[in-house]
């Protein structure tokens, strides 16, 4: 695993591969983009509005900063995570909402605005009426009924390696998936030591025995749907793909998918082959311990991602992130699209 914390008194070291990528604004650029994004207001009353004065913002950084961040999310050979740094925040934040969020009586929505508008750069933010009620930002905190579950509300288990997907009809969860999430930091866990991982799939095939790796390329594999779906529309039961394979694509460009809530392996070799990957997305994982004014762009197809344990206190000052989900283009997805809002989705 490559250690890419990023702290006060340990700056990131240098990615090994090029799989990683680190952005950092600088602090007049930070204020500028900061006073911009204040301006904008709370996003939700009109968010085709806000998105736009967001790429407002965003278009105002230094051209080199700009093509950084816009290149990440359209080239094949970019970096599939890069850590954005040195990001405006809200000067006051309310407590961590206890129950998943969102906040209660958040007086800034500058938080809002970074996320939002890094995503604007990837492409457009959507929602999903199973996760997080469809909301376009998603509060990512731990829960207390939740501490133990493979999902967002997690603490107290290591949330293993995998893609952000979401339940389809059609029997495929690869393909109306996300292509991007972004992740900022608005609080840090109390003791500062929960991490966020990242394996990219040309890190991984490049790891893998060519015999596993040929198993992980064959459609041996069942994805379950999300938990929170499961939970709250499966009654806590299974609702499984259709067989697909975990790697796919090209040699050179390969994308993988993991289901968080359990892949079923259709055979024994099959089962041999995950265990192994999981092994695998450790080795060669580049790992952050997320700060305040700190975001992760994460390419979903690219690579999977993972999150460390760490202790949660419910007592107003957890551990917060806000996600979002990104699609390059909403016309593939729109047999899903919900009647009342164009960018919600079922």
């Amino acid at each position: 695993m490559t250690d890419m914390t990023a702290t006060a008194d340990r700056p990131l070291a240098p990615a090994p591969v090029p799989t990683f990528a680190e952005i950092r604004l600088p602090d007049e650029v930070r204020d500028a983009l900061g006073a911009a994004l204040t301006a904008v207001g709370d996003p939700t009353a009109d968010v085709d509005h806000a998105m736009t004065r967001y790429l407002q913002a965003f278009a105002a950084l230094p051209t080199g900063l700009l093509q950084r961040l816009v290149d990440f999310g359209r080239h094949i050979d970019a970096p599939g995570v890069a850590l954005v740094g040195n990001l405006p925040v809200d000067p006051v934040l309310p407590d961590t909402p206890g129950d998943g969020g969102p906040a209660r009586g958040k007086a800034t929505f500058v938080a809002e605005g970074v996320l939002l508008g890094l995503s604007g750069l990837l492409g457009e933010p959507i929602g999903v009426t199973t996760e997080k009620d469809g909301r376009l930002v998603h509060d990512v905190i731990p829960v207390q009924g939740g501490a133990r579950t493979q999902t967002n509300q997690g603490s107290e288990v290591f949330l293993n390696y995998h893609s952000d997907i979401t339940h389809d009809v059609i029997g495929r969860y690869d393909i109306a998936n996300p292509d991007f999430l972004v992740l900022s930091c608005l609080r840090a866990d109390h003791e500062g030591v929960a991490m966020t991982s990242y394996a990219d799939a040309r890190d991984i095939s490049a790891a893998l025995e060519p015999e596993v790796l040929e198993t992980l390329r064959s459609p041996l594999f069942r994805l379950n749907a999300p938990g929170s779906y499961t939970r709250d529309v499966a009654g806590d039961t299974e609702v499984l793909s259709d067989p697909v394979p975990l790697i796919s694509g090209v040699g050179d460009h390969p994308e993988i998918v993991i289901s968080a809530n359990g892949v079923r392996a259709l055979t024994s070799g099959a089962e041999a082959a995950l265990d192994r990957l999981q092994e695998v997305c450790r080795a060669v994982s580049h790992t952050v311990r997320l700060r305040p004014g700190q975001a992760l762009l994460i390419n979903n197809r690219k690579g999977v991602h993972a999150r460390s344990t760490f202790t949660a206190r419910y007592d107003g000052r957890d551990r917060w992130l806000q996600r979002t989900y990104v699609r390059r283009n909403l016309w593939d997805i729109r047999y899903r699209v919900t009647p009342d809002n164009r960018r919600v989705h079922f």
